[in-house]
């Protein structure tokens, strides 16, 4: 018993911030992720054959760099919004 109310203190703990108000869970780096959407689920956008980037149709390259600048994103966001 005891061992689940320290366990219930350390996340009320971690879920305030310096100034003692909680957390609501949101953060305008969420945002970024939007951009990631928009980028890649939006075919229309890239749906084209060049200009190709090492022999490869502008179609396939363009959604591989969306893989690559997705990851970074993502990195950005968690590190930036990581407690």
């Amino acid at each position: 018993m005891a061992q689940q109310d320290l366990a219930q203190q350390d996340l009320a703990q971690r879920n305030a911030t310096q100034d003692g108000a909680r957390r609501s869970g949101w953060s305008w780096w969420y945002l970024l992720f939007i951009v990631q959407f928009v980028g890649a689920l939006w075919p229309p956008f890239y749906n084209m054959a060049e200009p190709t980037f090492i022999g490869l149709p502008f179609f396939y390259w363009f959604q591989l760099a969306w893989v690559i600048v997705g990851a970074i994103l993502t990195a950005i966001v968690y590190f930036a919004t990581d407690d």
